[in-house]
């Protein structure tokens, strides 16, 4: 790192004409990629998926679509059997057809009496719409369409029988916010860069706070210019867009803060000039590139699925974790050594970065002291957390989570009431090629357990080019462990060529491709972390401990979000926003691949000042003081910077946004607290000599200098034990 640091102060004109030139090419890229990015989900491969396709494809209506329920309840003493009812009732679905443009099926039409409640009273009809915009994050966007029961109310109320009621319902109507796709982006960037300013002020006093920032501001840039090369081979996501200023703020001022906070730490030493830039250089750009690469490490999980979502936003966070370092690397040593004593208010460098923080310092002695009682009641509560998340729900939301009052909650009592199960909510189509006989279908479908009845129509709307599309309603909603079941049989009757699709059963396919592999993914990126961190840490079993502490502290993130989403333990007071009682299927991998590397970020801060100190003294008590207080207030304000980015996207009011963004948040504080505070030292602790033990072989593997297995200089304090009684 000296020697490019060297490199970069011996060139600082060309660091600053390829700075300006990378600039204007950043903002040539994001006038390219706006107009060509995109704004589907696509799940190419996935049996669902490509159902769903060919139904749009074919008929424009229905596939992944959720249908909308229209209930009519008839007045006392007037059945679906009066004369002329089915009459007014086939006139009031024809216009729902006609002004949604939408597939639309009902007793009117059919005269099948699943339609009909047990009162004779009550009669439903499915109103299959056009395709709705997804955007955003796929998780179970509730609400995206909901604006069709208005148009099916009004279409449908005039033309229905003297005295009848009409309630529209169905999971959009029912759906606890509206999910519209994408953030008021300018917003959160200002509540962040605005958070950050007040975080670096606190930490610098002095203009230096900005620094940072100028670094943040030119990373993004320099990112998008890579995301439009990668914009030949892989398709952008318009979230990739979104996502990628907000974590490239709080990533970049990561890094910045750590090589500004180490030079000036030499300046307080007496170093001046360019070589107080090469000493910081010499240390803290080896953490910086160590970190970034296992924050990439994590972003090859999202990388490696067959999704282009998941696949677009890895790629973007990978993108501007590297430019944040490169930047980091280059252009700030080059500010830091023409304007870095200048922009420090105070011409004799303040104390405080001559010697360890006395607060971290004093809070590191005493988790040393109780190291044994730290560990175990910190890991009691990452572990407690970690089996709360077993429970997880990835399903789609049933209704009893939904919403609890409105036209949407009284249709559905109405049907309920009536004897209707409430699994016709998640009625799905399923496509039936040309040279197949939809009859069989049919009758293959009806008969198994747990269909309440199939519905199809012989008009242009379901039948089309020798194809047919017909309609399952199951009796249990899918996402019940029932409801699932049903498809899973449907899918296994049918013949072969005819294609299952549905809201229900595409999410059903994601969860099980991307969540069958994960294990194995898993594996494979801690085994790439660990030699990595092995050669960082010049130890074995150090990168063991981080990987370790690093999942405990993922598995309690999800066990928080259960607790914060599934369980709605105070989400209304805190966010205004009522949980649906899942998790969006996508939430997990995304959040493991997010924090995966953040969490390795911090891990890399700590203990590559924990190593150099014990290189310094030999003693595991003074690496694992002098460590915390050295980077204790450097980690806290870096995942303060990257909470407020992220919390900041969970106060839209959009439902899946909010999961996704206020997890990666609890799981930077948890990360930050808990974990580095407490677990960390008091493992290190723990773990004494062996922290630093890294044999020959392993060594000339690795190509580092060995560290064989020594006494420490100074003996270490006995730890308090929690007496037994």
């Amino acid at each position: 790192m000296e020697t490019l640091s060297r490199f970069v102060l011996g060139r600082k004109r060309l660091v600053g004409v390829l700075t300006l030139v990378l600039l204007l090419a950043g903002g040539g890229a994001i006038a390219l990629l706006l107009p060509s990015v995109s704004e589907r989900n696509a799940y190419p491969g996935l049996p669902g998926y490509e159902a769903n396709q060919r139904i749009m494809s074919t008929y424009g209506t229905g596939g992944y679509e959720r249908p909308f329920l229209p209930v009519v309840t008839l007045p006392e003493g007037v059945t679906v059997e009066s004369p002329g009812v089915r009459d007014r009732l086939g006139e009031a679905f024809d216009a729902a057809a006609r002004e949604t443009k939408g597939r639309v099926v009902s007793f009117a039409d059919t005269g099948d009496r699943v339609f009909v409640g047990a009162d004779g009273r009550t009669t439903f009809g499915l109103v299959f719409g056009g395709p709705v915009e997804q955007g955003g994050l796929p998780g179970s966007a509730l609400g995206e369409g909901a604006v069709l029961d208005s148009v099916i109310s009004d279409a449908m109320r005039p033309r229905l029988p003297t005295g009848a009621a009409l309630h529209v319902t169905g999971l959009d109507p029912l759906a606890t916010g509206a999910d519209t796709g994408g953030l008021n982006v300018p917003v959160k960037l200002l509540v962040t860069i605005a958070a950050a300013i007040l975080v670096l002020a606190w930490v610098f006093r002095s203009s230096l706070a900005f620094v940072p920032l100028l670094t943040a501001f030119v990373a993004i840039p320099v990112s998008f210019v890579g995301l439009l090369v990668a914009s030949l081979f892989i398709e952008v996501h318009e979230t990739t867009l979104i996502m990628l200023p907000l974590f490239g703020i709080g990533i970049a001022i990561d890094y910045a803060l750590i090589l500004v906070t180490r030079w000036r730490e030499e300046r307080a030493h007496g170093v001046e000039g360019d070589a107080a830039v090469h000493r910081a250089m010499a240390t803290a750009g080896h953490a910086i590139v160590f970190s970034s690469a296992a924050v990439a490490i994590g972003l090859v999980t999202m990388i490696v699925l067959p999704i282009p979502l998941l696949r677009s936003l890895g790629v973007g966070g990978t993108l501007v974790t590297a430019a944040s370092a490169v930047v980091s690397l280059t252009l700030l040593p080059l500010v830091l050594a023409r304007s870095g004593r200048r922009l420090d208010r105070k011409k004799r460098v303040d104390t405080r970065e001559d010697s360890a923080g006395r607060m971290w310092t004093k809070w590191a002695e005493i988790v040393v002291r109780f190291r044994v009682v730290a560990a175990v009641l910190a890991a009691g509560v990452l572990v407690a957390l970690s089996l709360v998340a077993l429970g997880i729900n990835l399903k789609v939301p049933q209704t009893g989570n939904l919403a609890r009052s409105g036209p949407g909650h009284d249709g559905l009592a109405a049907l309920t009431d009536a004897g209707v199960p409430s699994g016709v909510l998640t009625s799905f189509d399923v496509f039936v090629p040309p040279g197949t006989s939809p009859d069989g279908v049919v009758s293959l479908v009806r008969g198994l357990p747990g269909v309440h009845g199939v519905a199809t129509a012989d008009t242009d709307a379901w039948a089309r080019d020798g194809s047919a599309v017909i309609t399952v309603m199951p009796s249990a909603e899918g996402g019940s462990a029932a409801g699932e079941e049903t498809i899973r049989r449907v899918v296994d009757t049918v013949p072969d060529g005819v294609l299952v699709g549905g809201n229900v059963t595409q999410q059903m396919d994601y969860v099980e491709v991307t969540y069958t592999a994960f294990p194995w993914m898993l594996a494979i990126l801690s085994l790439a972390t660990y030699i990595m961190l092995a050669r960082a840490f010049r130890s074995l079993l150090l990168p063991l401990k981080a990987i370790l502490l690093n999942l405990l502290s993922l598995g309690a993130v999800l066990g928080a979000m259960v607790l914060l989403w599934q369980w709605g333990w105070g989400t209304q007071a805190l966010l205004g926003i009522q949980p649906d009682g899942a998790i969006g299927t996508f939430v997990p991998v995304t959040i493991f691949a997010f924090l995966y590397g953040l969490s390795m970020d911090y891990e890399v801060f700590i203990i590559a000042r924990m190593r150099e100190e014990y290189d310094r003294t030999g003693s595991t008590r003074k690496a694992v003081v002098n460590g915390v207080g050295r980077t204790g207030r450097l980690v806290t304000c870096a995942a303060l910077i990257l909470f407020f980015s992220f919390a900041s996207m969970a106060s839209g009011g959009e439902l899946d946004v909010a999961i996704f963004s206020s997890g990666i948040a609890l799981g930077i504080i948890l990360d930050a607290t808990l974990i580095r505070s407490v677990l960390v030292p008091a493992t290190v602790a723990m773990m004494g000599k062996w922290n630093w033990w890294l044999p020959g072989w392993a060594a000339r593997v690795l190509r580092v200098p060995p560290s064989p297995l020594k006494e420490d200089t100074t003996p270490e304090p006995e730890p308090v034990l929690v007496p037994v009684r």
